[in-house]
């Protein structure tokens, strides 16, 4: 069966990913009780919803877990391609932000148990795909997939092409770049690089697997608010009500499409 998976809250102050993907979940819950299209896609497909993947650094209102280590920075995949100074992560110490943990150490066990997760899903399916929801770069909401470490494409990228061909046709007005991570920055440490290697290399997954990130744009909720830099959530959630609302209704139509994209790869997916 082809499954896709929404995770939000690997960063615990990037709130507004989690509000998405808890709003998208409701929304499916509202409609299967009525709607016969969406009770078949459930039918046809798998949906999972990990809305707080940083449990610890939500409560706590920083990046990192409880233990200040970067989710997005700890697994064991070093970039190739120089990433840019500490924020391409780092090893000096949790003071500070994109912190990698210690060397050789094992990875975090929020990383080990969406690692865990991603072993069971992958042993049950057909198809794997996968947005991972985050906020804070940049002034466009963008579409990142694989690879973070090195700014080659990564062998799965050869469906990107048609998956984007489907979004403009489907969502012909939509506002998203889509592009691999690398040509944004590179960096250490990046969990969807270290899932997709692992799923190939150490489960022997050997159907496509696009593991995807929303990028939501914060610098323009700031640009238009400056004094949200004033709030310790400013920078990376948007603090004004009626911004917060259309953010909500701007990345359902999106999460909607990617689930019904994923329900029918056969579809889509370059032969």
């Amino acid at each position: 069966m082809p499954t896709f998976v929404v995770v939000a809250g690997i960063h615990g102050l990037e709130r507004v990913g989690i509000q998405v993907a808890l709003h998208f979940l409701e929304a499916v819950l509202a409609r299967s009780s009525w709607d016969p299209s969406a009770q078949a896609l459930l039918a046809r497909s798998r949906l999972v919803v990990l809305p707080i993947a940083n449990p610890a650094g939500l409560f706590l209102g920083r990046r990192g877990n409880g233990d200040g280590i970067d989710l997005m920075r700890c697994a064991p995949v070093d970039a190739r391609d120089r990433p840019p100074l500490l924020a391409g992560g780092h090893r000096l110490g949790n003071a500070l932000p994109w912190y990698r943990g210690k060397r050789d150490a094992q990875m975090p066990a929020e990383a080990r148990a969406v690692t865990a997760i991603f072993d069971h899903l992958a042993a049950r399916s057909t198809f794997l795909m996968s947005i991972d929801l985050h906020s804070g770069f940049g002034n466009r909401d963008r579409i990142w997939y694989p690879w973070a470490h090195r700014r080659d494409p990564f062998p799965d990228a050869r469906h990107m092409p048609s998956l984007c061909n489907l979004l403009d046709t489907s969502l012909p007005h939509h506002v998203y770049r889509i592009e691999p991570q690398g040509d944004s920055y590179t960096a250490h440490g990046d969990l969807w690089d270290w899932l997709w290697l692992h799923l190939r290399t150490r489960q022997g997954f050997s159907a496509p697997f696009l593991p995807l990130t929303l990028e939501m744009g914060s610098w323009i909720w700031v640009r238009k608010n400056p004094r949200q830099l004033l709030s310790r959530y400013g920078l990376f959630n948007p603090v004004v009500p009626h911004r917060h609302a259309r953010v909500m209704r701007r990345h359902l139509p999106l999460l909607e499409f990617l689930w019904r994209a994923a329900s029918v790869p056969e579809r889509w997916l370059r032969r």
